[in-house]
């Protein structure tokens, strides 16, 4: 599934930006050092439970954790595209009914 990755990836994103060690932030959010790792090196899913740990340290929502920071509209076709890619074809039609309705 694109999306995990784009989480694991996300969070050690965050990880360096706010100036943390593997360590130190593994330590804040109860991890293990290698069980960080393998989260950022997409070898393990994060848990819901370690996910809200992680979204409440950076004070931020889960779904922020699908966002690349690229805002440009070339990032956001990559992040819906891997966020749809696993539906299934009933899910995809109800999505392009809601988004048929968003563009009017």
């Amino acid at each position: 599934m694109q999306y995990q990755k784009l989480i694991n990836e996300n969070i050690k994103k965050l990880r360096i930006k706010n100036g943390l060690t593997q360590e130190e932030f593994s330590e804040k959010v109860g991890l293990s050092i290698v069980g960080l790792s393998n989260i950022e090196r997409n070898r393990y899913q994060p848990t819901s439970d370690t996910i809200d740990k992680i979204c409440k340290y950076f004070k931020i929502s889960p779904l922020e954790l699908l966002l690349t920071s690229k805002s440009t509209q070339e990032g956001l076709v990559k992040n819906i595209n891997a966020l749809l890619s696993d539906c299934s074809t009933q899910k995809l039609r109800q999505i392009y009914e809601i988004i048929k309705i968003i563009k009017k």
